[in-house]
């Protein structure tokens, strides 16, 4: 039996999963953005590029205002960048995390340009889709942990979460941004001149602003819809919605690197007079997130890697 024992192991180290490899050593700042276009400004000011494929995922070393960083396209949508957010964070010494993207705006105080630097982050769509009884009232299930009224029959629901020396997931609806980059981002944003006209030459009714605080929303939905936006800015009470950042913060949470995001509003989520404005606005909302990001990162200290 005892011969058994060191075959027994072996097989079972075997049989375990490998962690992943670092590919590299540096300590970097990674910078995220959802899809190709809203990270092409800030690939062409990154200096000293190599790049490391993944799995089809492409990593981009390289240094941009005079910081290290790895750039990284985190898919649209929840799962997709919950998947590379956890493949960067295995893969590289990620001493903190910077997402650049576009959003729809919810606060009818927002335009389109204005960049919002929201203080936490919660997934709307994280719900409970409920019974209805025959009065019309809402029934749902004993063990549902809903932290807002329903819209509809559509009850979000408080993610679970991992936490160390628990036995059991905590519930939560929010994911605080890291305070002390929430308050770099406040020293960055001076100087800052957003752009106000598109490449088309389409310009903006008003100049854009750089917001601050407040709540932010993601779920796996493009939400384009005047009903919704009112629920989730009235209700809830967030600023923005996306498809990525809430999913971002939860994978930054578990593994204790501090995140921030910056989201340019591109269009206003359904209360567009006409059609939604991403096709005219994009590249300009992609561009004034970008020049946050970069004006961010020049006031970051170069801290040792720490995780």
């Amino acid at each position: 039996m005892n011969r058994l024992i060191p075959a027994l192991l072996t097989l079972l180290l075997f049989l375990a999963p490998a962690r992943a490899a670092l590919l590299d050593t540096t300590p970097r700042i990674a910078v995220m953005s959802a899809f190709a276009p809203e990270l092409v400004t800030l690939l062409a000011a990154t200096k000293d590029k190599q790049v490391i494929s993944v799995h089809g995922i492409d990593f981009t070393l390289g240094t941009l205002s005079g910081r290290p960083v790895v750039l990284v396209l985190s898919g649209v949508s929840m799962v997709n960048a919950a998947m590379t957010t956890q493949m960067l964070l295995d893969r590289f010494k990620v001493d903190a995390l910077l997402f650049s993207g576009i959003a729809g705006g919810l606060d009818p105080n927002l335009h389109i340009g204005d960049v919002a630097v929201p203080r936490r982050w919660g997934q709307y769509l994280e719900s409970h889709f409920v019974r209805e009884g025959a009065d019309g009232s809402l029934k749902p299930v004993p063990w549902a942990s809903l932290p807002y009224p329903a819209y509809g029959v559509i009850q979000p629901s408080n993610a679970y979460v991992r936490v160390p020396d628990k036995a059991e997931p905590v519930r939560k609806f929010w994911f605080e941004v890291d305070a002390s980059l929430l308050a770099l981002a406040e020293k960055a944003v001076a100087g800052v001149k957003l752009d106000k006209c598109a490449a088309n030459k389409t310009c903006l009714e008003t100049s854009p602003k750089i917001v601050l605080g407040g709540d932010g929303v993601s779920g796996p939905a493009f939400m384009d819809n005047a009903g919704w936006r009112t629920y989730l800015n009235g209700t809830i009470g967030a600023r923005v919605v996306d498809m990525e950042s809430a999913a971002v913060a939860l994978v930054a949470e578990q593994n204790a690197v501090p995140y921030i995001v910056f989201r340019s509003v591109s269009d206003l989520a359904g209360a567009d007079p006409d059609e939604n404005r991403i096709p005219t606005f994009m590249a300009l909302a992609s561009s004034n997130a970008a020049k946050l990001v970069t004006a961010m990162l020049s006031v970051m200290p170069s801290t040792p890697h720490t995780r």
